[in-house]
């Protein structure tokens, strides 16, 4: 069996390890996802890995990943699902790739604060309520790469500095040579070559991607100077997609390093230009059918579709909480830079947080998508909790409202007035979540641990310490007081 031949075969450990073999193969690499949704992984020899592994598990300290266990219940056990298995395409040495979910040694129950077991539950959750069998997702996560990035804070300084060839500010610099063509602020969508210097990057990534068995679509420069790229995958089923995420966000960071480079998914690197945003597209379906269609709805819209969308609205403070989870993300949700700051729905508008593209007619292609959400949230989380979002308007037929078609951020005061907004920060974004999270817990998809472990962590280890810094800005406003 060869690496294109894997994609999508793979079913038991058998399979997996003909598949090594015959790849020649010499490396183990097990991966799971810590909570706030980075990758974390250990390695071993080939040889080492038998058959029964996959039941047996292979151990770790769950006290040293961020959000898991105390260092008196640090024994946890990683499980591979065998139809993760790719070569991994960021490895020299030929390296099986394997995502794993964690349970517990002494009773072999799933682990709770596993974010792709709660992914898992979500789906399973979906099925029981006979609504539909499936959902579909599609998120569109942007990113930046720059060609450096230095960072520091300590007690008495702070500073970060980005930089990169393509970035307008680098117009007059006394390179050697300076050859212009740049994108100047947002007009990075999309100039081709020169202007666009990452071309070949960014099909690198593609076709990386596609070997591992992640389907890509499109890819192109963003409304940002300095590098801001976007790279959409197909869509593909919840916690498909969000293995498939997690293999994106790997491979982007990645083939840029291998080029001198660095990526970022941070939501806001750059003051007065566009964020990263990772707008999700997301439809249910029932025995083969789309659901989300109507032709005689608003902009095709099915009446489930509506209400699907009246739970996300009603929801959002609470689910940004989770889909845009850091500091850093309200800095992109600010009105401008197409910034979808208003909890209103729209077909084609950009500046609703919940727009209904209008690209195709076909039933098939019928979807919602939200648009707060970056790609700094943990996938799994983040796509499970919009989906019980949106089964909780459908279940509780909540309206949407009325639909805004026109611009947003040109309405008059009275008008505006009329539309919420997202959370301005991440703090009031935490609180919605700790008010509002009832309709995540339906059929134990998340629990209150978990809950109650991202709010204290988030709180802890990131707003306060934000809070409670001097920021540089502060000593141009205040220093000669």
């Amino acid at each position: 069996m060869t690496v294109k031949e894997a994609s999508g075969t793979l079913s038991t450990p058998k399979d997996v390890l003909e598949f090594a073999r015959a790849n020649n193969v010499e490396i183990v690499d097990v991966k799971f996802v810590d909570l706030p949704g980075m990758w974390q992984h250990f390695s071993m020899p080939l040889v080492e890995v038998k058959e029964a592994a996959f039941v047996d598990g292979f151990g770790f300290d769950g006290s040293s990943i961020r959000g898991f266990q105390s260092i008196n219940e640090s024994d946890m056990l990683l499980i591979a699902d065998p139809t993760t298995a790719i070569i991994d395409p960021a490895c020299a040495i030929p390296t099986l790739s394997l995502i794993c979910n964690i349970i517990d040694p002494i009773t072999r129950e799933p682990y709770t604060r596993d974010a792709r077991y709660v992914a898992q539950k979500a789906e399973a959750y979906l099925k029981s309520t006979g609504i539909a069998d499936i959902s579909y997702w599609g998120p569109e996560a942007e990113f930046f790469i720059f060609d450096s990035v230095r960072y520091d804070q300590n007690q008495h300084s702070a500073f970060y500095d980005v930089d990169s060839v393509e970035g307008i500010w680098n117009s007059g610099s006394n390179s050697a040579p300076n050859l212009g063509h740049r994108p100047r602020w947002k007009e990075g969508y999309f100039p081709t070559a020169p202007t666009d210097t990452l071309q070949d990057i960014r099909s690198e990534i593609s076709l990386k991607l596609i070997e591992a068995g992640v389907p890509v679509e499109v890819h192109h420069h963003e409304v940002a100077t300095a590098g801001q790229c976007e790279i959409d995958l197909r869509f593909g089923g919840l916690v498909k997609m969000g293995d498939a995420l997690m293999v994106y966000k790997y491979v982007v960071k990645n083939v840029a390093r291998a080029h001198g480079k660095t990526a970022t998914f941070m939501p806001k690197p750059l003051f007065q230009d566009n964020g990263s945003g990772m707008h999700v597209h997301q439809s249910l379906w029932k025995d083969g059918k789309p659901l989300f269609f109507s032709a005689d709805g608003y902009a095709n819209l099915s009446e489930m579709a509506m209400y699907y969308i009246g739970g996300l609205l009603k929801h959002a403070p609470a689910l940004l909480a989770l889909a845009a989870p850091t500091t850093n993300s309200y800095r992109r949700l600010v009105p401008g830079y197409e910034a979808p700051v208003n909890l209103a729905y729209s077909r084609r508008n950009r500046s609703a947080a919940v727009r209904i593209p209008m690209y195709s007619t076909n039933p098939k292609a019928k979807r919602v998508e939200f648009r707060p959400p970056d790609a700094s949230s943990n996938p799994y989380l983040t796509f499970a909790a919009l989906l019980m979002a949106g089964l909780d308007g459908i279940m509780n037929k909540i309206d949407p409202g009325e639909p805004f078609d026109m611009d947003l951020y040109d309405l008059e005061p009275e008008e505006a007035a009329r539309i919420k907004q997202v959370p301005g920060s991440l703090s009031e974004s935490l609180d919605a979540l700790e008010a509002d999270h009832d309709f995540l817990l339906r059929g134990g998809v998340f629990t209150e641990d978990l809950l109650n472990t991202w709010i204290d962590y988030k709180r802890l280890k990131e707003v306060d310490p934000v809070r409670m810094r001097p920021h540089p800005y502060e000593f141009f406003l205040y220093y000669d007081i």
